[in-house]
């Protein structure tokens, strides 16, 4: 019988912040549209992310070669 670990790495807002420099209301849009890793909620006042999915997610990213241009230039 195969067993999951359950001892998943959970980092708070302040270490995701270090890791992905992005404006909170950007990484919360995301999240809604499913391009970001869903926060979990611990309390009604705290929340974190699965570090494993946030690597992930950012090896995801620089995998892809997606280039970014200024909004409202031609790409």
């Amino acid at each position: 019988m195969e067993t999951r670990s359950t001892n998943k790495a959970l980092i708070n807002r302040k270490k995701l912040k270090a890791m992905i420099p992005l404006a909170e209301r950007t990484i919360f849009n995301m999240e809604q549209r499913g391009q970001f890793p869903r926060r979990i909620v611990l309390t009604c006042r705290n929340v974190a992310w699965d570090l494993a999915e946030v690597e992930e997610w950012i090896e995801a990213r620089r995998a892809s070669g997606v280039q970014a241009f200024r909004p409202g230039t031609k790409g």
